[in-house]
């Protein structure tokens, strides 16, 4: 099944390789000022079924729990109370670009101590901070737990990880951040994947399309667009008409495989020089098959062990590629080695060699 799929990726990167494709600008950069932040906030999840924390292991719990009773006005001071319906838990979650006050916002919900599952439980309100330390929103809601999990008294199931969940919607802006895009007199756009090919194809799209000297190519990852130039009422009317233009990326060749499935992904750019392969497995078994004597009956004597310990070398024959043309297109030996019969585990074994030798001509990613 991996090497009929490895089979269709290969056919499908060949394709693309004979039509490219144009993508549009606002796929490949970023506008600069025109991001995210990360909130986070310390919180505690009430009501869940006996799963909560173990406040003798967790002090801090009970001391979230204190705090917030005392706010609600319930005396606690000297209390000994254990319950188990109750976690801590750390509360993230992401300020979209542009979010205006009373906007709702996502967060996710982890537990820090030692709770079996949030499923059914209920975040108290609690304060998300941005780097700066100011508080930007406010989370409360129901958690919608990412798994569920039970237990008797000698054994347990869990399935999916029950001790963290999210909250859609379950944030609400209470601060705006201090940015005008209104204001802005240049664009900086941001590439994704920098590169000076494509950088050049994007300044040479918007002047056409906006301006003759309205885009400027400062370096391989950034395009900058005097908005003066453009002829926009606004930065945002001169977003809108860059945004959608289509423009043709250029990428470095790159592979990229993962050695615990055995996957293999690659671009259609990537080339192998002149080069001569040769694989073969080599197997050593050793067996330990010990023989026992034992004295005979109603005689002195003891029982001996003697070892005996069978040791063979197998090696297989393997694969041998030689004469690899220069040029060769690494899908087209992708495509020879699972003709071969060559498992994904041992092409990636083959690619790195390849690139150790230099004749693989791509950015090698091992994840």
């Amino acid at each position: 099944m991996v090497k009929r799929l490895l089979f269709l990726l290969l056919l499908t990167l060949q394709a693309g390789a004979a039509a490219a494709q144009s993508v549009r600008i606002k796929d490949l950069v970023e506008v600069d000022g025109v991001r995210a932040n990360d909130l986070v906030g310390y919180g505690l999840v009430v009501g869940l079924n006996g799963t909560g924390d173990g406040l003798r292991n967790s002090p801090f719990t009970e001391e979230i729990m204190s705090n917030i009773l005392e706010r609600l006005g319930v005396n606690v001071t000297g209390e000994q109370f254990r319950p188990r319906n109750v976690a801590a838990v750390l509360v993230t979650s992401r300020l979209p670009p542009f979010a205006r006050i009373g906007g709702q916002v996502d967060v996710t919900v982890s537990a820090i101590g030692d709770a079996k599952s949030l499923l059914g439980g209920t975040l108290i309100m609690t304060p998300l901070n941005a780097a700066d330390g100011q508080i930007y929103a406010v989370a409360q809601g129901t958690v919608i737990a990412g798994g569920v999990g039970d237990e008797g008294d000698a054994a347990r199931v869990v399935q999916g990880v029950p001790t963290a969940g999210v909250i859609p919607s379950g944030a609400r802006v209470e601060r705006e951040v201090a940015f005008d895009f209104s204001k802005l007199s240049t664009l900086r756009l941001a590439l994704r994947e920098p590169d000076f090919t494509t950088a050049a194809r994007i300044e040479d799209v918007i002047n056409r399309a906006v301006g003759r000297h309205a885009a400027t190519m400062l370096d391989a990852g950034t395009v900058r667009v005097n908005l003066s130039q453009t002829g926009a009422r606004s930065p945002a009317r001169a977003v809108v008409a860059i945004e959608n233009l289509q423009v043709e990326p250029q990428r470095r060749a790159r592979v990229v495989v993962d050695q615990r499935s055995g996957t293999i992904v690659m671009g259609a750019d990537v080339r192998i020089s002149r080069v001569a392969v040769s694989q073969g497995g080599l197997t050593l078994r050793i067996e330990e098959a010990p023989l026992a004597i034992q004295p005979n009956p109603f005689s002195e004597g003891e029982t001996v062990v003697i070892p005996r310990t069978g040791a063979a070398i197998e090696e297989d024959p393997g694969i041998s590629l030689a004469e690899v043309p220069t040029g060769t297109s690494l899908s087209e030996v992708i495509a020879g080695l699972n003709a071969l019969g060559v498992s994904p585990r041992d092409m990636i074994d083959i690619l790195k060699s390849i690139k150790a030798a230099g004749a693989l001509h791509a950015d090698f990613v091992v994840m």
